[in-house]
């Protein structure tokens, strides 16, 4: 939460000519209701499950830059489906604690923002970050600190270390 998956994604997206896809909308409209509403209505298990299934519809797709939901990775047939997915590459958007906890609570301020339904108490917060960025590490091809940084700046980096790294197609 925070680290600028859907502001980086779609820029990326937009400079590789690609498509930009949002794993929580996609989910969102493929259930009719949002995040939120599937949250308080059915709880987290169901949204792990939706997700899920979203996330196969994702990758079926190519050419396509996906932002992740923060807990896609917890759930491990997700890891697993983003693991040995061809043409897939993962990048492990990140900043220190304190940043990504400013920018959620910043984010929730604004009425137009999307409804961060795991954005609790400052501590559990960080545990849940800390739990999540394990995961990410451990499946990332790409990590990449966004503190400091805006998103155009950002995405010139992450465009420049996915051509260090031969990886993909990256213009």
């Amino acid at each position: 939460m925070g680290s600028g998956k859907t502001t980086l994604g779609r820029l990326l997206a937009k400079r590789l000519r690609w498509q930009f896809l949002d794993l929580d909308g996609l989910l969102e409209r493929r259930a009719g209701r949002s995040v939120a509403a599937i949250f308080a209505e059915s709880g987290e298990a169901e949204f792990r499950r939706l997700e899920s299934e979203a996330l196969v519809e994702a990758l079926r797709a190519s050419e396509v830059v996906l932002a992740l939901g923060g807990g896609t990775l917890e759930t491990a047939p997700n890891a697993a489906m983003l693991s040995t997915a061809e043409r897939t590459h993962v990048v492990l958007l990140s900043a220190p604690f304190p940043v990504l906890y400013e920018r959620c609570v910043r984010q929730s301020s604004d009425p137009s923002a999307a409804v961060r339904p795991l954005l609790g108490d400052r501590d559990s917060v960080e545990e849940r970050l800390i739990r999540r960025e394990r995961l990410y590490r451990a499946a990332a091809h790409v990590v990449l600190d966004t503190s400091g940084q805006s998103p155009e700046e950002s995405v010139a980096a992450l465009l420049e270390t996915l051509r260090m790294q031969d990886i993909g197609t990256a213009r």
